[in-house]
């Protein structure tokens, strides 16, 4: 009697643990879905390193040349060993976020949080000019490698953290979008708010004008022919222009402050059971070894290396063009720097759409939209002309920015399903791909400011020499012309089209769903 009173309540239980475990998939699935507010906190998390990047691309070279009054031989050490250096940190700090443990808020959270006020410290004192001018290069080579490393402290994690957003690929699509929106928006932050404070210290000359020569040589007679000089020793317009620059950076670091606190309270960082399980952890080494052999990722890697290289040198020579080798724009180049970033803001959701339309692959290709206009912008250097090519260079830096880390977790996926035994992974896949990108990009502009050392480049001149102005045209022109086309074609051959990564994702959820059934199970 008793046994037949059981079975209908053993039925009933069943019947309510599978209506349990239905409900229980449909929250997860309700739970892969992103809200608006935590794709904006995430996105704001990404905005100080724009900032701060932004700002010093833009107008640290000039600051070194000009301000700190380095030479370009300098300049250049700096720019190339700290870019390189902050390139070297990446797979490190990727090591170490391997190897760390799961916390009450997460395994990547912390490093952000810690690495944050030493980043502002090193951000504030890196636009600061010391009393002292014997050995003052190597206050700004320690400075800017402290900043490098620490901004990848920061920056490490934060790409990462995409991965842990979600486990639905069309969701860290989206948080990808939102996240470059506000990424190209804290650039032209940077860039109008480092701008407009540190205008009044370049767009005017501030120079006592004398003809003649200094005491310093180049390899070309002709290039000493009718150049003015300046004496660089004006207090006032030198205190003037360190006061200036020492504001913005105040500003920035409040930005930083800001922005970290945004994404610590509104993104909660999720443990996904198929890519992170205790103890299946690869080892660096071996899994540093595995992502460099995954064809997709080396395809990707090294032409977005070429392509970040070529961008990079545009922005960086840019204000020197403007204020060196066309007087017409001199008093411009704040103005244009905004227009190209607002340019670059408001495509993002075209790109977005097109590469949801048409592919990411094939949206990469509108990488080389600003061949022509900066082509255009050396032969025609007048003002029109100018803002027609900061308004395609702006739409170009927008398809660069936005596609490579919209491409990255579609590599990782690839090789999740590549490797499944492979646990982990996903810090190394972004920290090295940081470095190459990096790398290149420090050596691009050491080359570049050196090269302006060897065509007679001198802080005191109010007017350079013709190779320098040659140079300069070169460097925002022809060379990242060159790089564009060769970073293109490298695309060409990676494999991973649209449908491969739609099936790519199918497979993923199938693992995903039986890694769940095997816990409950033994559960």
């Amino acid at each position: 009697m008793e046994e037949g009173a059981l079975e209908p309540r053993l039925s009933s239980l069943t019947a309510n643990c599978k209506r349990g475990s239905n409900q229980s998939a449909q929250r997860q699935l309700r739970q892969q879905k992103l809200s608006v507010f935590r794709k904006c906190c995430y996105a704001i998390g990404g905005a100080p390193n724009q900032v701060a990047g932004s700002a010093s691309a833009f107008f640290l070279q000039i600051y070194l040349l000009d301000v700190a009054q380095i030479t370009p031989f300098e300049a250049s050490l700096v720019l190339c060993i700290g870019k390189t250096w902050g390139g070297i940190t990446d797979p490190i700090v990727g090591y170490f976020i391997n190897k760390s443990r799961w916390t009450r808020i997460g395994r990547l959270m912390p490093w952000m949080l810690g690495s944050m006020p030493f980043l502002v410290v090193s951000y504030f004192f890196l636009w600061f000019v010391p009393s002292f001018v014997t050995g003052r290069v190597l206050w700004y080579l320690i400075l800017f490698c402290s900043f490098q490393a620490l901004s990848t402290i920061y920056h490490v994690p934060y790409t990462t953290l995409t991965m842990f957003l979600s486990a639905k690929q069309s969701e860290r699509d989206s948080a990808t979008a939102y996240r470059m929106t506000m990424e190209v928006l804290g650039t032209l932050i940077g860039a109008a708010l480092q701008g407009q404070i540190i205008a009044s210290a370049h767009t005017a000359h501030h120079c006592h004008v004398t003809n003649g020569t200094m005491n310093f040589t180049v390899n070309d007679t002709d290039a000493m022919e009718n150049i003015t000089f300046f004496i660089p020793g004006t207090p006032d317009y030198q205190l003037h222009a360190r006061n200036v620059y020492m504001i913005a950076a105040g500003v920035i670091g409040c930005i930083y402050l800001f922005c970290t606190v945004v994404l610590f309270l509104g993104v909660k960082e999720k443990h996904d059971p198929y890519a992170f399980q205790p103890g299946m952890i690869m080892p660096f080494c071996s899994g540093f070894r595995q992502s460099m052999q995954h064809g997709p990722y080396l395809f990707l890697t090294f032409s977005f290396l070429l392509i970040s290289a070529a961008v990079q040198l545009q922005q960086s020579n840019f204000v020197l063009f403007c204020t060196h080798a066309a007087d017409n724009l001199r008093k411009h180049f704040q103005n244009l720097v905004l227009t190209i970033l607002i340019s670059a803001v408001v495509s993002i959701p075209f790109w977005q759409w097109f590469l949801q339309r048409f592919g990411k692959k094939m949206a990469a290709f509108g990488i080389s939209w600003m061949i022509p206009f900066a082509i255009m912008l050396v032969t025609i250097p007048n003002i029109v002309v100018a803002y027609l090519v900061a308004v395609s260079s702006g739409v170009s830096i927008a398809a660069s920015l936005l596609l490579p880390w919209s491409m990255l977790p579609d590599v990782v996926d690839n090789f999740r399903l590549m490797n499944p035994q492979a646990k982990g992974l996903e810090a190394i896949f972004y920290s090295s791909f940081v470095f190459f990108t990096k790398l290149s990009a420090g050596i691009a502009l050491g080359i570049s400011t050196l090269s302006l050392q060897f065509a007679g480049y001198s802080s005191a001149a109010c007017k350079q020499p013709y190779l320098v102005v040659l140079t300069l045209q070169l460097l925002i022109s022809a060379v990242p012309a060159v790089l564009i086309v060769l970073g293109l074609f490298i695309l060409i051959f990676y494999p991973i089209t649209e449908d491969a990564r739609k099936e790519t994702e199918l497979a993923l959820d199938v693992m995903r769903l039986r890694t769940r059934r095997s816990t409950l199970i033994v559960i």
